[in-house]
């Protein structure tokens, strides 16, 4: 007896349920048959060529094999130049490699033969002095005309010129700097390697030829003097040239006049003129002109009316008007100190003196 969905007569034979019911098991999805490695001719094909019935095909691993091969090129290129870009970046050629010298400096005090003239008015004594022809603050302080070098292009020679001027400004120009209060705006723009100099020759002054805070900037004692007119009188040069392929130097040369009363006097007081010389170099690599800072090498300075006898390292010490010169030298020398500095004086010449 059929089952409940079989017609009456039974399920005929090659229909579903019937003969083939035993190979129901055996599915041929597409896979199967891509994968298999007999092909069947076509018809047409049997027609026009007397070949066997089937054909065999080409293993499918061969193209796998290409595809995984390629595959394996591109990862060990790849690999290859992920390690060829890590090892260039962190290369950097022996001349690259930076060297910042310490600045090596000189103070030397000129002192007066004489009284110190002076007068109330301090337009008259620039006047009556060398000063007369200078120019008023950084207007003193001109750029030279400006060309590429071998190794440097223009705009970094411009650069560098103006990272001076800034220097110079900051380090004998801010009433803050001159007094004594602030010293951030020259450290500002000091290259990072000479900053420890630097902070240690405010924190530790010492007569050694690194570590004066008067051979980094101009630095008058608060408790002696103060200007009696802001309007600074500067006059100088700029001169640059290179040391290397890797190296452009900047010397400036500079004359600074300042009028100076006795700290706390009246406006009425007498005024003196004070003159500081400074002979400045400075080098510049690839890295200080992208971050505009110098690296300050040597530093001369000329400064009087000053007493040989008495110390100019951390600060100036400026006779003022109607002053002279306490008798005394300059401080002792021990030549079997070799890592000291000779301390040296010098005599203020008389025509560097205004005309009173």
């Amino acid at each position: 007896m059929g089952g409940p969905g079989d017609p009456p007569e039974g399920t005929p034979e090659g229909g579903p349920g019937g003969a083939e019911d035993e190979y129901r098991s055996v599915v041929f999805d597409e896979s199967f048959v891509r994968a298999a490695r007999l092909q069947e001719y076509s018809a047409a094909e049997r027609m026009t060529d007397h070949a066997p019935a089937v054909r065999r095909r080409p293993p499918l691993h061969r193209a796998l094999t290409r595809q995984l091969l390629i595959l394996a090129v591109l990862i060990a290129v790849a690999f290859g130049t992920a390690i060829y870009m890590g090892v260039r970046q962190n290369y950097s050629p022996p001349q690259s490699r930076r060297t910042v010298e310490p600045l090596r400096m000189t103070v030397i005090p000129l002192a007066p033969q004489g009284k110190v003239p002076g007068t109330a008015d301090a337009e008259k004594l620039y006047a009556r002095s060398p000063a007369a022809p200078y120019e008023v603050g950084a207007e003193g302080i001109p750029l030279p005309a400006s060309r590429s070098t071998a190794h440097f292009s223009d705009s970094q020679v411009v650069t560098a010129l103006t990272t001076v001027k800034d220097y110079i400004v900051r380090s004998a120009l801010y009433p803050e700097v001159l007094t004594g209060r602030d010293v951030h705006p020259a450290r500002a723009l000091l290259d990072s390697d000479q900053l420890d100099q630097f902070d240690q020759s405010f924190d530790h002054p010492a007569a050694d030829g690194r570590h004066a805070p008067t051979g980094w900037v101009v630095r008058l004692d608060p408790a002696r003097a103060q200007l009696a007119d802001d309007r600074i009188r500067v006059q100088g040069s700029m001169h640059v040239s290179e040391t290397g392929s890797a190296m452009l130097e900047v010397t400036a040369d500079h004359t600074f006049v300042y009028a100076l009363r006795p700290t706390g006097a009246t406006a009425d007081a007498p005024a003196s003129l004070f003159t500081v010389r400074r002979e400045l170099t400075f080098r510049f690599d690839h890295d200080d002109l992208r971050t505009h800072q110098v690296q300050l090498v040597t530093s001369y300075v000329l400064a009087g009316p000053l007493a040989c006898a008495e110390d100019s390292t951390s600060y100036l010490r400026p006779l003022l008007a109607g002053q002279t010169a306490r008798s005394g030298g300059p401080a002792g020398t021990d030549p079997y100190e070799t890592d000291g500095a000779t301390a040296l004086c010098g005599t203020l010449a008389a025509g560097a003196q205004p005309k009173v």
